[in-house]
């Protein structure tokens, strides 16, 4: 078993995870202002593939890449697609800090799909934290006769088929291996995109592919780091820090954008955090949540590789026991 002493080692680790994928969204949001964003992803899961196959090669236990589950793996990666897509055009039309306000509902969505697709049974105390962080979310986006953007739709979009394919690795985690999790939404991302260079390519001088370079390694160091603080802390523990981002947010928005959240937006993201730190702790409980959607996947794919490695707590949970 660990002491305690490993639990804010392990809180550690995941704040500078998610602090580097802030930055990752920093840049995302800086390209944004000139390239499509189905450009930006397509480039930066370029530049990513070489890093990707290191990490590959350094596993043992990488396995075949033919998936058991293939319809669920493919549903995985069109959802993950259509994620980095509208997060990244989100990206790049709002404020930083609301986008995360409306990725931020995952959890509370991560929940709600679990009731059909897992079999989840989800108590009162989880429906009242439901129901509180969907009201955060109507405070950030105070709907008025004018209507919402298509950007507030398009991080709508990404938080639901964001928190699907966090299910869907909930479902088939314990049958496929971490390559084939790993791989085909990096895959699909880069077909799809790929495509839509045909309507959208914008020429790229050698700044802004350093930018897509930088957005892919961002992406890689957050992800090598979120399986550091897995290693070394608990779930509970490691899962909250990813509402660090909004810190990271607010202070990148002024120092770069002059984005300035005003007091409802500030109040909607408490309430949302608040929600989602009471649903976390709440599936922390073994006795609670069989299935445990949301610690298992943490805040999914927005980029070109996933917030949190697929199967870490399995992973990890293994690997403790032989430890203990």
């Amino acid at each position: 078993m660990f002491g305690s002493s490993r639990v804010p080692k392990g809180a550690l680790f995941g704040l500078a995870s998610f602090a580097s994928f802030s930055t990752h969204d920093l840049v995302v949001k800086w390209l944004g202002e000139t390239y499509p964003p189905t450009q930006i992803l397509f480039f930066s899961i370029l530049f990513g593939f070489p890093l990707l196959a290191l990490m590959l090669i350094s596993q043992k236990d990488a396995g075949s890449l033919r998936p058991r589950r293939p319809v669920w793996t493919a549903l995985r990666a069109v959802s993950g697609a259509i994620t980095a897509a509208g997060a990244f055009y989100a990206f790049s039309k709002l404020p930083m800090a609301e986008v995360y306000a409306l990725i931020f509902a995952q959890p509370m969505l991560i929940t709600l799909l679990a009731i059909p697709l897992l079999g989840e049974t989800v108590g009162w105390r989880r429906r009242l934290a439901i129901a509180v962080g969907l009201l955060g979310v109507l405070i950030v986006l105070r709907p008025g006769p004018s209507g919402l953007s298509l950007a507030h739709a398009a991080a709508g979009v990404a938080a639901v088929t964001g928190a699907f394919a966090a299910v869907i690795v909930r479902k088939i985690g314990r049958e496929e291996n971490n390559a084939v999790l790993l791989v085909y939404p990096m895959l699909t991302n880069f077909i799809l995109m790929g495509a839509s260079l045909a309507f959208f390519y914008k020429p790229m001088p050698i700044t802004a592919l350093g930018g897509n370079a930088a957005v892919a390694a961002l992406g890689f160091v957050g992800m090598s780091l979120m399986i550091l603080a897995y290693r070394n802390g608990t779930a509970a523990t490691v899962a909250p820090m990813q509402y660090s981002q909004m810190i990271w947010a607010i202070l990148f928005g002024a120092l770069f954008f002059d984005e300035w959240p005003d007091w409802p937006t500030l109040l909607g993201v408490s309430v949302i955090i608040l929600s989602g730190i009471a649903i976390l702790w709440r599936e922390s409980d073994p006795g609670v949540s069989e299935n445990q959607p949301v610690l298992n996947k943490g805040t999914p794919s927005i980029g070109a590789y996933p917030r949190i490695f697929p199967g870490l707590r399995l992973r990890f949970s293994k690997w403790r026991k032989s430890k203990g």
